[in-house]
């Protein structure tokens, strides 16, 4: 059995990308949008530049770069490994993937009962808790 699962991951791809507009924009942040203008796609920012909620919800990192999403949006997610993968296509309009003519892109799977069992045990960091 697994010993230890993460909320997030990335695909190969997905890291390069992240390389790459880390070295054009320096350290980074993501949030994964929960609607309204630019879908549910996962949102990349200069780190900083997004002003994060004291509910969010930390996921983890990729690569170093911290992954954050909406409490409430957690609530419907928290079953699920998000897995960050880049595809051709515009970005979201706010998000520094824009403009490039690829777009990261959020693909997920359910955890297996025994990962749930495993996180249970290990529970998300609030960006608002003093531990992010």
């Amino acid at each position: 059995m697994t010993t230890t699962v993460e909320r997030v991951t990335a695909t190969p791809a997905a890291l390069a990308f992240i390389d790459e507009l880390r070295r054009r924009h320096g350290p980074l942040m993501f949030f994964q949008s929960g609607g309204c203008c630019d879908g549910s796609a996962p949102m990349c920012w200069a780190d900083g530049e997004f002003q994060l909620g004291d509910s969010d919800v930390c996921l983890g990192e990729l690569d170093g770069t911290p992954f954050y999403i909406g409490s409430e949006q957690f609530a419907y997610w928290e079953h699920t490994q998000l897995i960050i993968d880049v595809v051709a296509g515009n970005g979201g309009m706010f998000s520094l993937d824009n403009g490039t003519g690829r777009r990261f892109l959020t693909r997920s799977r359910l955890f297996s009962d025994a990962e749930c069992a495993l996180l249970q045990s290990r529970p998300p960091r609030r960006h608002g808790d003093g531990t992010t």
